[in-house]
């Protein structure tokens, strides 16, 4: 079993370890995927971001904690989405994890997508959610723990820099500016990636 990434990972710029986690093994239980789409939510001053103006909810809550931990949440009521928790104590900011390349568990995640074709299992962020098995109940999970739920993320592969590219991310039509910030970062060529 790979180790999880050190809470160090997590502690640093929100762009970089979005840039960063390009590349790497999410893990949870039996399942496994290729990290190959992100997005960065830079917190209070990104009007995309749940933190934006400092709003601070009981779901939003463990954003303001410490990074290297799991935010889930529901969009639509009906998608979850995980997010990574980036930066330090009271600086709200994440990761959204957009799709992966299924590598283990793959029988488990197509019985859990109603078969899906391999490369659409977790392409898009409930796709992942749904394929992997995670849930409200993985909310607040510590990334740099293999204890239950075991939900982290560990090195995977090496992604040279001009393998990956920056685009304005998606579906924020309603952040005004921050919608064409290029905070989503992507694997160049990956099939697996979003549409």
């Amino acid at each position: 079993m790979a180790a999880p990434l050190p809470r160090e990972f997590y502690l640093r710029d929100t762009l970089t370890v979005a840039r960063e986690l390009l590349g790497k093994l999410l893990v949870h239980g039996e399942t496994s995927g290729i990290i190959v789409e992100t997005e960065a939510y830079m917190g209070p001053a990104d009007a995309a971001a749940h933190s934006s103006g400092g709003k601070r909810t009981p779901r939003t809550e463990v954003m303001y904690g410490e990074g290297g931990h799991a935010y889930v949440y529901l969009i639509y009521g009906l998608y979850r989405c995980l997010n990574v928790v980036t930066s330090g104590i009271d600086r709200p900011e994440c990761v959204l994890i957009r799709a992966l390349e299924p590598v283990s568990g793959l029988e488990l995640m197509r019985s859990r997508r109603k078969n899906r074709p391999d490369k659409e299992l977790c392409r898009g962020p409930g796709r992942l959610c749904d394929a992997l098995a995670i849930d409200r109940g993985c909310l607040g999970a510590d990334l740099c723990s293999t204890e239950p739920p075991a939900l982290y993320i560990a090195e995977g592969l090496s992604v040279p820099e001009s393998d990956i590219e920056a685009t304005p991310r998606i579906g924020i039509d309603y952040a005004g500016e921050a919608r064409f910030y290029p905070w989503r970062f992507v694997i160049r060529g990956s099939k697996y990636v979003s549409k």
